[in-house]
């Protein structure tokens, strides 16, 4: 992250704005770039000879300054601005997820990314005790002095934010800030705009199209030290939070509700399998309290969380695996190594024998090609031809 007290310049902001959009430069990459290069300015300028020599044939697509200029002033115009990585208003524990976006944009009250957060999410189909529950959990929890993070969605999200208004809530987009979706929720958006707190990695004039809402709840449970799952039928979009939440190390809460009514199927099986069972809200309290006593919940801490320093110029890569030139023939190495099927990262040090940090040289320089795709978990696989 970005040292304490120590902000980025807009020019810098900007350069990580082209970094992050980049062909081919997910948040890992991106991350891995900026040590690499000291910057994000360096690391632009060398993308096309990393990606060249890699074996990639066409040129890679950068992310126009004009366009990045573009993003930002109509940010302004909307009264948001963008934050990165460690600055006021980035929520800390989203600093920790695997691959945290390098940059937010945020429209509201910045301090609300301070609060212990928690999140709440469930089906846009909400039985009527559902969102009765639902708004008495987040108004106790609330008023208790956590924050409540969701997705804006109808039903479960939207009695989630209704009901902390008052104490403080987060809004997560799946679009630009600028594409207030569901359009019936334009009032309630506005509300949480000038009281709370609005929250998208998307940037302006993005629409909220189906691949980005598993983006958007990568983020609603990262910031979160729990999540509580009202409402879910099997093929809810909610169980997908869940799972994010789980992989990230927080803490899963469902409502149990009747067999018989298709939108509680997907919560009683995250209760059957381990999800604490939530009938008030004491049932959460007791958990988030101790989670918020400590500096940081017990959440997993990955390898890619580098600590980054820009402003001074300092770079230092808590990894421990510095990226180093590759020797010739490595790419070709790693690319017979691999299939389809991803493989850990310890694995293709080993199998290939060379040097740890030549092989992570190697495998930045064929994700910038386009010939390998990084999983979540950091695993690597061939990508699809």
């Amino acid at each position: 992250m970005i040292a304490p007290g120590r902000l980025l310049s807009d020019e810098q902001r900007l350069d990580w704005l082209c970094l992050s959009r980049a062909q081919n430069v997910g948040p890992v990459l991106f991350y891995q770039l900026i040590n690499r290069f000291g910057g994000a300015r360096a690391a632009i300028e060398a993308l096309p000879e990393l990606s060249r020599r890699a074996g990639r044939k066409t040129p890679l697509k950068l992310y126009p300054r004009e366009r990045a200029e573009s993003d930002f002033a109509r940010a302004r115009k909307l009264g948001a601005r963008f934050v990165a990585r460690g600055e006021a208003g980035y929520p800390p524990l989203l600093r920790h997820i695997p691959g945290p976006p390098p940059l937010i944009c945020i429209k509201g009250r910045a301090e609300m990314a301070d609060l212990p957060l928690f999140a709440i999410a469930g089906s846009r189909n909400a039985s009527a005790l559902g969102m009765k529950f639902t708004r008495q959990v987040a108004r106790e929890v609330g008023a208790a002095g956590y924050g409540i993070v969701s997705g804006l969605a109808r039903g479960i999200d939207t009695a989630a934010h209704e009901a902390s208004i008052e104490t403080g809530t987060i809004a997560v987009m799946a679009g630009g800030i600028d594409h207030i979706y569901p359009r019936e929720n334009a009032r309630l958006f506005a509300a949480i705009a000038e009281r709370g707190l609005i929250v998208t990695e998307m940037t302006p004039g993005t629409p909220p199209r189906a691949r980005y809402f598993p983006r958007r709840n990568r983020l609603v449970s990262g910031m979160s030290l729990g999540v509580f799952i009202a409402e879910a039928a099997f093929r809810s979009g909610s169980l997908i939070t869940a799972r994010l939440a789980a992989e990230q190390g927080r803490e899963v809460f469902a409502m149990p509700g009747s067999p018989l009514d298709p939108r509680a199927a997907g919560t009683n099986r995250l209760i059957r399998d381990g999800a604490a069972l939530v009938t008030n809200a004491g049932d959460i309290l007791g958990v988030l309290n101790e989670l918020a006593a400590r500096a940081l919940p017990e959440a997993r801490v990955f390898p890619d969380d580098t600590e980054i320093m820009e402003p001074a110029g300092m770079i230092q890569d808590t990894s421990g695996l510095a990226p180093q030139e590759p020797a010739p023939g490595l790419h070709e190495r790693i690319i017979a190594l691999l299939s389809p099927a991803p493989a850990p990262l310890d694995d293709i040090i080993r199998e290939s024998g060379a040097a740890a940090r030549q092989v992570i040289s190697a495998l930045m320089e064929l994700e910038l090609a386009g010939r390998i795709t990084r999983e979540a978990d950091g695993s690597i696989r061939l990508a699809a031809s």
